[in-house]
């Protein structure tokens, strides 16, 4: 009969030492082939935990997407954006930059940072030098675009990056209070009408150039209808488009995806919150009108 206790089951009771101690068998006080000795323990197993009625002590995962890893790549890429549209901003305000590259600058940075995104996005490793130079990129676009408005409506900047990070945070909490489930057609739902979307903002854009406006966005000016829809369904799209980057980094995280995922879930982080900055500050401005 074999006993729980540790000291006991070493030996069957009502067996003599010799059946206890058969061919093949170490006897006591010599070593097992292959047995670790004291400061020879796997890193993290603690010998004495199952004594005492506890689990043993398991290493901190390496090398697998956390959120902790997840917040430290957004602070960084959301405050590259941040620091390179203050700097473009403190540039045009204060005539190191030419007043003549305030339109360069929104149209260069637009094309450019916009080409960034699809090269991130369709890439299947990520690059973390690919999402600072985004960063940075959208940065100047934001600064110049910014600069546009708060001379247009003064004071308009503040109250538009409140309602960015207010807005971000309400979905945040709506996603995880009501816990909204993201299903595959909920994404491809989304995914269609962003590409829509952008497809009608890119045509706008170049008809633009040769002088041809569809309304669909208005800097100054009368406000058309049209205007006021498109930046609603912007928001909209961008408020969803949030609830995926959400649900993309709580899978990714319980999936124990790579670290360097990280990156890529601060990257859509920031994409995102750019656009929604954007949509935001169009709405404030034609309610200044």
């Amino acid at each position: 009969m074999q006993s729980s206790n540790p000291v006991l089951s070493k030996a069957e009771w009502g067996q003599p030492v010799q059946a206890q101690y058969a061919s093949g068998q170490p006897l006591p006080g010599q070593p097992v082939p292959g047995q670790q000795f004291p400061g020879q323990y796997p890193p993290g197993y603690d010998p004495y935990a199952q004594q005492y009625g506890q689990p043993p002590v398991q290493p901190a995962p390496t090398g697998v997407m956390t959120i902790d890893d997840v917040l430290t790549k957004s602070a960084i890429t959301i405050g590259t954006v941040i620091l390179s549209a203050a700097l473009t901003m403190y540039g045009f305000y204060t005539g190191v930059i030419p007043a003549t590259l305030l339109q360069p600058a929104m149209i260069v940075g637009a094309l450019v940072s916009f080409g960034v995104v699809l090269l991130v996005s369709f890439r299947r490793k990520i690059n973390p030098a690919f999402v600072l130079a985004y960063a940075a990129i959208e940065g100047v676009f934001l600064g110049a675009i910014s600069v546009v408005f708060e001379l247009l409506y003064p004071g308009i900047v503040i109250p538009a990056v409140l309602g960015t990070f207010v807005a971000a945070g309400a979905t945040l909490a709506a996603y995880k209070f009501f816990r909204i489930k993201v299903t595959n057609k909920f994404r491809r739902m989304i995914v269609i009408g962003t590409m829509a979307y952008a497809g009608v903002l890119l045509v706008n854009f170049v008809l633009s150039l040769f002088g041809v406006n569809l309304g669909i966005i208005s800097v100054a000016g009368e406000v058309s209808w049209i205007a006021l829809l498109a930046s609603a369904v912007g928001v909209g799209l961008a408020v969803f488009n949030l609830i995926l980057d959400f649900d993309y980094i709580e899978q990714g995280i319980a999936a124990r995806a790579p670290a360097s995922e990280s990156w890529r879930g601060a990257f859509g982080l920031t994409v995102t919150l750019v656009w929604l900055y954007v949509e935001i500050l169009r709405i404030l401005s034609y309610f200044r009108r």
